[in-house]
This record gives C-alpha cells, structure tokens and sequence, in this order.
C-alpha cells in the first residue's frame, strides 16, 4: 500500500508530502489544477519514462519519492531480497531524479537501479488506469490483454508467444536448408577445414603470452647468466664483495651508538640494506640455479611461436585471439550439421509445432472459461451503469494454425441496447458509453488484480448523474479490499470516499505552484458544493452536498 509519496520540483509542484491511507481517497480540484500532475509524478517513480520538460521551471532536477508499505506483500518481499535491494523491514522506498540534461536516477530503498527493476516492482505494486484507457481498449491487442491479465493467464500467454516464436524459427531454417543447401554445403566444408587446422595448432588460452614470455628469457639466457652472475660477484663473492665491506662498517658503528645515540637511525638503515642484499642474494642464486642455455628448446619456441604468428596472419587476427576464432567456429560449424540434418531439423520443428500447440490449447480453455465469465460481470455492470439492455461479450475466433498470442483472436463485442446484435466496441459504443463500459471492465477486472493499489485518473468522463453515484459506490466497494485513488470531477463520486484531498493552484512571484491539503469534513461539504455550482456556492449546493456526504 502507498503510504507516502514526496515530490520536489515537479511540473507545477515545488514541495509536495502526501501522506496516503487505506480505503477509497479521491483527489479533487479545479480544472488545471495538478489533479493528474501527482499521478505522473507517481508514475515516475514506478519507472515510466522521464523528460526534462517534467522539470519545474527554473530548476534544475525533478525528485519523486513513493514510499509503500510492504508487511503484507510476500513476493515483494522475495523480489527485494533476490535483487539484494533491502532497505527497512516492511517497508519499500522508490525514487527517481530527473536531471535538466534528461537524465534520470533510479533508486531502491537507497540502492541504485535500473528502470526495468523499477518497472517491474511497481507492477507488483500499483495498477494505474489513465484517462484515455477507454481508447486503448478499442484495440484486439489490449482486450486480449486485459482478458488474460483478468484470468491469470498472463505468464502462459507469454509461453505460448515464445514457443510460437522458437516453432516459427525452426521453420524458417528448415525451409532454409532446403533452398540453399547448397551454399550450406560449401560453407561448412570450410569451416570444417578450418576447425582441423586450428584444433591442429592447439593453441590453448593464454599460451601465447606464456610462449612469448619463455622465448624471451631462452633467447637471452647468456646475458642473463653472466648479468646474474656478474651481480653476485659483486654482492658476496668477490674480494670487494658490497656484503663484507657492508658488515665491515656497521662493526665500526656498532660501538659508536653508545657514544652518540643520533647514530641509531643509520644504522638502523645500513642493517636493513644487509638483510635485503643478502636476500636479493639468496634469490639470485636460486635464479641462477634455474636459468641455462637450452638451443633445442629456444628453436622449439620459436617454430612454436612462427606458427602461430603465421595462422593469425591467415586468419586476421590477434595470435591470442585465436582460441576465440576456433570456438566462433565450431559453434557456427555445429549450427550448420545441425541445419544439414534435414531430419533431425525437421523433428525438432515437429517438437516445437506440438509443445506450442499443447501450451495454446491449455490457454484456449483458460480463455474460454474467463471470457463467459467476464461477458457476465461486464454486463451485470453496464446495466448498473444505466445501460439496462445492454450486453457485453468477449469473442473468441479460433485462428486455423495458430499464431504468437495463441489459437484464437480475442474481441470485445458490444450491444448497447436490448436485442441488439453485439458488434466490436470500436463501432457500436459512442463517448458516453464507452467511457461507462471501460470503467465497467476496469472496475471488474481490478478486482482480480494482485496488486494493492489501484489508482483511476478521471476514468469517470463522459458520465453523470445517478450513474455517477453508482460509479462511486462501486469505487468505494472495490476500496474495502484494496487502496483505491481516484482522481475526479464528480461530486457523486467523491462523496463516496473514505477520504478527500483538494488540489489548487496557486500563483506567486515564481509562478503557478500546485498546494495539496486533506480535507475535514467541513471542507469536503465546501469542495463538494463548489463542484456541485460551480464558482457560486449557495446555501442550498452546501445542504445538498451534505446530504450526499451524509449518504456515502
């Protein structure tokens, strides 16, 4: 559930804290007063795409933070744990911060992200219908969407579209294979040549640079033979050796420490370089131990080494690259028998055929059994909407081979009055009437949503009257089982809620600014009055606007 949501700079706003609550609220204001700006602005922070004209003018970044309350939503819970984006215990912060360059910041509880994280907890979390979702559902591909969304068949409708995707693909390169065998043929003869000739060479992962390095130390092992050996001499083994007249000057200090203390930091100094010379001393002679002239080994290198140069040259490439070519190539290599294989292609077409036809058919029954059921539910509330005769029915027209969303197309149809053929919504309804049969469908389909919050931004256009009423007490229903915000015009429609916050626009030396403020129940009486009469409030508007009040 939302439970906070700041905003800072935002279009119209400047500073916004809205504290939010359970049930049925409603946001109400003047036309243009920022009703659907704090909507926006939640939706930003849901991860929806930003724009630096949502900047406030003058400012330099938009900042929207939307707090939720999450003790009761498990599989929130589990997302934030699996992504490692923990924050409070029950409680989940979403922030997004819009630069002037365009730029956005994505935050969860404090932890950067990406858009898609956000997008993908805020669907768990609010279910927003915007005010053009009446339009949006004249098209095949939304009322699809809403039918499987409405009978949880989302994730299988998913499936069936991946599976039809990998079936097509097989397809397609079967169909391939028969016409361009050919070309197939010559083309892995190639590759099969070259494959052999680098599994010859055997060059493994970085071989090259270990190669190159011991050609090095063979190729100079006379100099570092007598270098090392030269350095030794110098170190420990000759008469003038740096260690002996070393120790000799540190016996002559020794004693003098007594005398004078300052001697004590040289000192310390001439004994560390004794104990690291004779170290680098002990070091060297195991190196020298190690190190020999081999020429048959150094010619071994270097043939190695010729080799390889010779293969990349071939090959245009790095000689360490190599190892990447040879696997580039037997997995294009392995693609083509694969592709050769007629038969095998051919079985494996027939796998995919019958794993998406066995995923559609099981989608094909869950739409059926969803789609009588919400033709009833969507007509039982049309006719509560004044449409007394009207009937809703979700059409399915089977599809004879199938296709990506399934085996069947999915159609809203319509009859606005008694004994009416039903005829697809985007021809039958008028503006009225299909803002009421949209609010219909969303009301009902929102009851089978998972998601706590449901947000409507003036989804009741085009109505009125009693129908209004009967709109605000569906709203009001669907808010005892989930945290509902809507944001309207209808004083029939606010009266119903639990809560009421008034929007307004005000105007100082800055500019317009949007002011938020909840009100008591005086003030819903005065809002609901002016929204009843309009800039006149009379005696009369405020008593009717009680009684509504009173009646909700």
């Amino acid at each position: 559930m939302l439970v906070h949501l700041s905003v800072r700079d935002f279009a119209i706003v400047d500073t916004l804290e809205l504290a939010h609550g359970p049930g049925f609220t409603v946001l109400t204001g003047e036309t243009g007063a920022g009703k659907s700006i704090l909507i926006d602005a939640l939706a930003l922070a849901l991860g929806e795409r930003a724009d630096a004209d949502q900047i406030r003018q003058g400012c330099d970044r938009a900042d929207v933070t939307a707090e939720f309350a999450i003790d009761a939503l498990a599989d929130v819970q589990r997302w934030i744990s699996d992504q490692a984006l923990e924050g409070d215990p029950g409680i989940l912060l979403l922030r997004r911060v819009v630069e002037r360059n365009g730029r956005s910041r994505a935050f969860i509880n404090g932890h950067p992200a990406t858009l898609a994280q956000l997008r993908e907890i805020g669907d768990q979390l609010v279910d927003i219908h915007g005010q053009h979702a009446h339009q949006s559902l004249l098209r095949q591909t939304m009322q699809r969407q809403v039918l499987d969304a409405h009978a949880g068949l989302s994730e299988l409708a998913r499936e069936v579209s991946e599976g039809y995707r990998k079936w097509q693909q097989l397809a397609k390169s079967r169909q391939e294979h028969q016409s361009h065998a050919a070309v197939r043929d010559r083309e892995r003869e190639q590759l099969s040549w070259q494959v052999d000739e680098l599994s010859k060479l055997a060059l493994l992962p970085g071989e090259w640079e270990s190669v190159q390095v011991e050609q090095s130390r063979l190729a100079h092992a006379a100099s570092l033979i007598e270098g090392v050996q030269a350095a030794l001499d110098a170190l420990s083994e000759s008469d003038s050796a740096m260690l002996g007249s070393l120790s000799g000057v540190l016996a002559r200090l020794r004693p003098l420490v007594a005398y004078d203390e300052s001697l004590a930091e040289a000192l310390a100094l001439l004994e560390s370089s004794q104990a690291q010379a004779r170290e680098a001393v002990y070091a060297l002679r195991h190196y020298s131990g190690r190190i020999e002239l081999d020429p048959q080994r150094l010619r071994g290198i270097e043939q190695r080494l010729e080799g390889i140069h010779a293969i990349a040259r071939k090959y245009r490439v790095k000689p360490e690259g190599l190892p990447d070519l040879l696997d580039d190539l037997r997995a294009r290599l392995q693609q083509l028998e694969i592709a050769s294989d007629i038969e095998a292609l051919s079985e494996m077409e027939q796998a995919a055929s019958a794993r998406y036809r066995e995923c559609a058919g099981m989608l094909s029954v869950g739409r059926k059994k969803a789609a009588a059921k919400l033709s009833r539910e969507v007509t039982a509330a049309m006719r509560e909407l004044a449409m007394t005769g009207g009937r809703f029915q979700v059409a399915l027209r089977e599809l004879r081979e199938g296709g990506a969303s399934g085996g069947e197309e999915v159609e809203f149809l319509v009859a606005a009055n008694a004994g009416a053929e039903p005829r697809p919504l985007a021809k039958v309804a008028s503006g009225g009437e299909l803002s009421r049969i949209s609010l219909a469908i969303q009301v009902i389909t929102s009851r089978a949503a998972a998601v706590p919050t449901l947000i409507f931004d003036e989804v009741d256009a085009g109505i009125g009257g009693a129908v209004a009423e009967v709109v605000g007490k569906k709203l009001r229903a669907l808010g005892a089982a989930r945290q509902v915000l809507c944001v309207t015009h209808l004083p029939q429609v606010a009266a119903q809620a639990v809560q009421q916050w008034s929007v307004e626009k005000a105007l100082d030396g800055q500019g317009a600014k949007c002011r938020v403020r909840l009100l008591d129940p005086g003030a819903r009486i005065e809002e609901i009055a002016r929204m009843l009469g309009g800039v006149e409030v009379t005696a009369t508007t405020r008593k009717h606007a009680a009684e509504m009040l009173g009646a909700g």
